[in-house]
């Protein structure tokens, strides 16, 4: 039995952009992007032809984590701006017909908010049970032990050990990021209120950060030893935990449903089809949207992210074709994304940022993007091309906590010789998050516009801004700009071929295994159309005999010289990118 018509809603036809708000402009020349540079680029985010912003942590926070340790959920990082700033951003975004979508961190808080310092002070203290407490275990010899064997997810142990009260605290992430404990009712009814606090505010919904980690198996187990490590991995225990879904039902229930909303989470260690539906069926009553975060994994090493396992069509064409094909099996809806503010730049990791193709490929990976179903997110940047650091920075040039704690521990095992870190820092070069956080490159002016002349950026600005920056690229028509806006209003154009379509994967003993091939059929519009992607730095030659009805027909957008119409071969070009419209 056929799939029923996709129900349409305005979350499922948005086109988001993503905002990270240390590196969009700073508007006071200390050298920090800021809510105040944001407001003054509303004219250029809406000429993009975007409808919604995804701004990421913006609450106050010693920044020990870059905002993803919150001190106060009501509160604005000082340096960014005030409430009275936010809300502006919010009411100047919405007079142009743009949504805002904040970044959500309620898996865990900073050490130095309020619920936590209650709770440490004491083991009788009325939001103890707010974080996530256990005694300390002891060996054979006396000495203390952590509840358990979790690694931390940037390293190290999961857990801390608090002096003066004599117990652990779990803490998934950095040490000052202590986890909430979500069975505790009071907690979640508080979070339920923060949450309020914003959406009364205007705000449009929420990527919900470490979504799947709110509940962990109430017996905390060891984690299976796989490793000669003190610490091993606990994420079959503390993802996607028994009473997840009922969190995100409550969640829904008693906050979303009182709202016009999207709701966006990022789902860890957890990437089947089957786990994901429970979490994104319209049936569930759960959420809009999942980053599985298989996209932006596809050239991490089965050990880890920082071991090498290189990029290859293949992978693109596996992730695509499933989810795709799943979501409409359950009514499910995908988001459509390459980069975040968690990842290397994809035109340098998928594609090519070599000057000869960077252009024509960055073109191809928009094409990707804005011709799939589900809701794309794009991140800022995207769409002049910006590439990853390039290989003649050093390790001192990366200086996000992730990164740097795996170098620094790598580097002890080395001996401390940094002539043996080439190969992690080639993995660093082509994944660290730092590339995802690189200061937007406005011009060609000292600091790429970003920051004043005479101020010292946040982070590393990279070099190659005096050639790639929006201000070239503009009013170019051949710009990679002025192709991303093509692509977002053809997509709104043909929404119901591009956006609502069925999806129909090629086989790649048609296309070849450099080139990722699909169909996009619209049963209300009749519409088909062709979408063939050149991965390879190498021209591709497509023989579509089983696609005879596309001969004649015309071509919808190519980012490279093409004949008005196409035979029975199309040739694509290094990095070539073709869409064919079937003439009815």
């Amino acid at each position: 039995m056929p799939p029923p018509p996709i129900e349409k809603a305005w979350w499922k036809e948005a086109v988001v952009y993503q905002i990270y708000p240390a590196s969009f402009l700073d508007s006071n020349g200390d050298g920090l992007g800021d809510i105040p540079g944001i407001i003054s680029k509303i004219p250029y985010i809406k000429s993009l032809g975007v409808d919604t912003i995804w701004l990421s942590p913006i609450f106050a926070s010693p920044q020990k984590d870059m905002g993803y340790d919150v001190a106060d959920y009501r509160s604005i990082h000082a340096p960014y701006g005030t409430v009275a700033d936010v809300q502006k951003l919010i009411d100047e975004l919405h007079a142009n017909n743009v949504r805002i979508l904040m970044d959500l961190v309620v898996n865990h808080t900073s050490d130095q908010h309020a619920w936590f310092k209650e709770s440490r002070a004491s083991r009788s203290s009325s939001k103890r049970d707010w974080y996530i407490w256990r005694d300390p275990k002891y060996d054979e010899q006396g000495n203390r032990k952590e509840p358990n064997n979790w690694k931390s997810i940037f390293g190290g142990s999961a857990w801390a050990y608090d002096e003066p009260t004599g117990q652990y605290y779990l803490a998934l992430f950095l040490p000052s990021q202590p986890d909430l404990n979500w069975e505790n009712a009071d907690m979640r009814e508080e979070a339920y209120n923060d949450m309020r606090f914003w959406l009364d505010r205007g705000v449009d919904g929420f990527r919900i950060d470490s979504m799947n980690l709110m509940s962990k198996h109430p017996n905390l187990p060891d984690g299976k030893v796989v490793t000669d490590e003190p610490y091993q991995s606990g994420a079959e225990f503390f993802a996607s935990g028994p009473k997840m879904h009922d969190y995100i039902r409550e969640m829904r229930t008693k906050v979303f449903d009182n709202y016009e909303v999207m709701s966006v989470g990022e789902l860890g260690f957890t990437k089947d089809e089957q786990s994901v539906s429970q979490y994104v069926a319209k049936g569930r009553h759960e959420l809009n949207m999942l980053f599985t975060g298989d996209i932006v994994d596809m050239d991490f090493g089965a050990n880890g992210k920082y071991e090498r396992d290189d990029f290859h069509p293949r992978k693109i064409r596996k992730i695509t074709n499933m989810w795709q094909g799943a979501m409409p099996k359950f009514d499910g809806w995908n988001t459509v994304y390459l980069d975040n503010h968690d990842s290397g730049r994809s035109l340098s990791r998928y594609a090519s940022d070599a000057p000869e193709h960077r252009s024509t490929a960055a073109k191809m990976l928009a094409t990707y993007m804005m011709s799939l179903s589900g809701t794309p997110f794009l991140l800022a940047g995207q769409e002049i091309g910006m590439a990853n650091l390039a290989k003649n920075y050093g390790a001192e040039a990366y200086i996000d906590v992730e990164g740097k704690n795996y170098y620094n521990e790598v580097l002890q095992t080395r001996g401390g010789d940094t002539s043996k870190m080439a190969d992690v820092l080639r993995e660093m070069q082509l994944k660290s998050r730092d590339h995802g956080r690189l200061p937007m490159q406005w011009d060609d002016s000292p600091n790429a516009g970003f920051t004043t002349a005479d101020s010292k950026p946040w982070m590393t600005i990279n070099k190659d801004y005096v050639d790639w920056n929006v201000a070239s690229q503009i009013d170019d028509p051949e710009s990679i700009m002025a192709y991303w806006k093509r692509m977002i209003a053809l997509r709104k154009d043909y929404s119901d071929l591009l956006v609502y379509g069925s999806y129909i994967p090629l086989p790649e003993t048609l296309t070849g295994e450099m080139v990722l091939g699909y169909e996009r059929y619209s049963k209300t519009t009749g519409q088909r159309a062709l979408v063939l992607l050149n991965f390879s730095d190498q021209e591709q030659i497509v023989v579509a005999k089983e696609y005879a009805e596309y001969t004649d027909s015309s071509i919808l957008v190519s980012n490279q010289e093409v004949e008005e119409s196409v035979g029975s071969e199309v040739a694509l070009r290094p990095f070539g990118a073709v869409i064919i419209l079937k003439h009815e």
